[in-house]
């Protein structure tokens, strides 16, 4: 799953359509996404490129400008916002911490008991790959051999288990109401995510 995609297609998503990639951009700076992904500025400008081309974005047009090149307006189109909830469904139940976050900052544009189906999904892949660590200890070799594997093993584990911890505690807001979903009765429609 691409991450950029994910977020790109969910600021488009978020914002009153049709919107400039520059805004893109500037939403995605402003929530600092560079300190928990891997996205930089020119990778949001590649995936808007992209996705124009893929036909998920629709390009309406480009201002001219004096300064650089000019500021392209985009809406999402149907097979977008296809693009976009699958994403989101994916990185739901990822246990990789950049896409789960990713789809964390989008989760309210599904309803309640599918978020919460999908980081249940989540959270036992998340104990499931602990608990495999912790049992792959005594099958590698003595510490003579290879002196810092149980380290590893241990540390990844323990990465595991407060993930698993994490989506708990998550899973027990959501269920008790907390966060206002796409189906919650005072929820905006036509695709605003909040």
């Amino acid at each position: 799953m691409s991450t950029v995609r994910l977020l790109v297609l969910g600021v488009v998503r978020l914002h009153a359509q049709p919107t400039y990639g520059y805004a893109v951009r500037r939403e995605l700076l402003s929530w600092r996404a560079e300190t928990w992904t891997n996205v930089k500025p020119g990778s949001i400008h590649h995936a808007l490129k992209q996705l124009a081309q893929e036909g998920c974005l629709r390009p309406l047009g480009t201002e001219g400008s004096s300064q650089g090149p000019g500021r392209t307006l985009y809406e999402l189109t149907p097979a977008g916002d296809r693009e976009f909830l699958h994403l989101l469904e994916s990185a739901l139940v990822s246990v990789d911490m950049e896409e789960l976050g990713a789809g964390i900052a989008f989760m309210d544009a599904l309803p309640r008991a599918r978020v919460i189906e999908l980081l249940r999904e989540q959270r036992a892949r998340s104990e499931e790959i602990r608990v495999g660590l912790l049992d792959m200890i005594p099958e590698f070799p003595s510490r003579h051999e290879a002196p810092y594997s149980t380290d590893l093993l241990e540390l990844w584990s323990g990465v595991f288990g407060n993930l698993t911890g994490w989506t708990a505690g998550l899973l027990t807001r959501l269920e008790a109401g907390e966060y206002r979903m796409a189906d919650d009765p005072d929820t905006a429609v036509d695709g605003d995510a909040g």
